[in-house]
């Protein structure tokens, strides 16, 4: 768990790290590192804007043999995750172009799958699911 803070997303990086630099191939250990810090910083910057910064963000991350699963919770308002990927997929732009909606083109293109759950306790679950 980390606070809602960009600050802490040191703290995240280091804990991805801990669990799987010597474990995974270089190229696909970056793209997780660079999914799971693009999903905590929309936390942080959109789920999150208008909670405390003690609110809590629950990281859990699942290693296989063939790959890897990270979830995120936060307690944020729930949105169309789905309707918001699709609707940035069909634009035609550069994402680096482009600063509303690049984490979720990022998180989208450097994964296998993708999703965003409002679940019954009232947070919400992103998951991103990379294979070797």
């Amino acid at each position: 768990m980390v606070q809602t803070d960009l600050s802490e997303v040191k703290d995240v990086l280091q804990w991805f790290e801990e669990f799987t630099s010597d474990l995974l191939p270089q190229q696909f250990w970056q793209q997780c590192q660079i999914a799971l810090v693009e999903g905590f910083t929309n936390v942080v910057r959109h789920a999150h804007r208008h909670l405390p910064k003690t609110t809590v963000i629950e990281l859990e991350l699942k290693l296989f043999t063939d790959g890897l699963e990270m979830r995120l919770w936060d307690y944020g308002q729930p949105f169309d995750f789905q309707s918001k990927l699709e609707s940035l997929c069909q634009e035609d732009y550069d994402p680096l172009e482009k600063e509303g909606g690049r984490g979720l083109m990022f998180m989208n293109q450097l994964t296998d799958e993708v999703s965003y759950q409002r679940l019954s306790d009232e947070r919400n679950c992103l998951l991103m699911r990379k294979w070797c």
